[in-house]
């Protein structure tokens, strides 16, 4: 009986002698990451990584990644959420929830952004002061760019040939019949002879000095554009279609129709726009009223 005691109790011995593994713990649903619950949550449902991969349709490596908390195997933050939002809803798991702790586990990974160091202008501070230098070119710059646009301001809106004004000073009625008398006179001696001119060739002639003038056919192509010197003249071209003229001073010019003189467009100052001269069109024209010669 001994020796069976002793033997008896050199078994317990022996057997309190070899290390038992520790029973596995259950994971704790408030500490587990992300990747721990959707782990045990597929060995739960006896499901590998394969038939997740299959029925969530996500490829297996990112999964795995999943699984493994790589989040920087994923192609972007909204994709690592969706992952594992679809697998959790696979395997049982509250898809809400999972894809909050996988916010909240991105966040605890991201860096934080380094400070902010706003440079402000100090006056008591000459290191934030800026130089004289910089003030220098940054007024140049300024000025440029004024400069520029002024240019560019004044080629683009200014017109090319300034229209002369239309406000002179006021006249009596018997000054204007005298300056008619006048202008008839010059056209008179400017106006080509007969012989030299003939048909119906139409010839303007200025009777004063700086007066601006556009001729034009009838698609608004320019035939001649100028100011003209006291007694120039110009010939309209035979083969221009339709053309007019644009001046501000038609009382100025005297015309001409194969050597024949024709009543001026107008005996007193005003802008003329798209006026036929072909010679048809000027002979067809109701000669301009006279000036009154005075007032009541």
């Amino acid at each position: 009986m001994q020796g069976d005691a002793s033997s008896g109790t050199d078994h317990d011995i022996a057997q309190s002698a070899v290390p038992v593994a520790p029973a596995p713990q259950p994971l704790r649903p408030e500490t587990a990451t992300v990747s721990a619950k959707l782990r045990a949550a597929r060995e739960a449902h006896g499901l590998s990584t394969g038939d997740i991969a299959r029925r969530t349709r996500i490829t297996l490596r990112h999964i795995e990644a999943l699984e493994a908390g790589d989040y920087a195997a994923m192609p972007g933050r909204p994709y690592a959420i969706g992952f594992a939002r679809g697998y959790a809803l696979v395997v049982g798991l509250d898809g809400t929830d999972i894809a909050n702790s996988v916010r909240a586990e991105l966040q605890g990974h991201a860096p934080r952004p380094e400070p902010r160091v706003l440079h402000q202008f100090e006056v008591g501070d000459p290191a934030k002061t800026p130089s004289q230098l910089l003030v220098w070119l940054a007024l140049l710059v300024v000025l440029g760019v004024v400069g520029m646009g002024a240019v560019f301001w004044r080629s683009y809106y200014a017109p090319a040939v300034a229209l002369p004004s239309l406000a002179g000073p006021p006249e009596s009625g018997a000054a204007r019949l005298t300056q008619a008398q006048a202008a008839a006179k010059a056209a008179s001696a400017a106006a080509p002879s007969a012989q030299a001119v003939g048909g119906d060739t139409v010839v303007f002639t200025a009777l004063e000095e700086g007066i601006w003038v556009k001729f034009y056919d009838g698609q608004g192509r320019q035939l001649l554009q100028k100011q003209f010197a006291k007694g120039e003249s110009y010939t309209v071209p035979a083969d221009a279609a339709s053309p007019k003229l644009w001046t501000g001073r038609p009382d100025a010019f005297a015309i001409a129709i194969g050597g024949q003189t024709v009543p001026r467009l107008a005996v007193a100052e005003g802008v003329m726009k798209d006026v036929p001269i072909d010679a048809a069109s000027l002979r067809a024209r109701t000669p301009a009223p006279a000036a009154n010669s005075g007032r009541n």
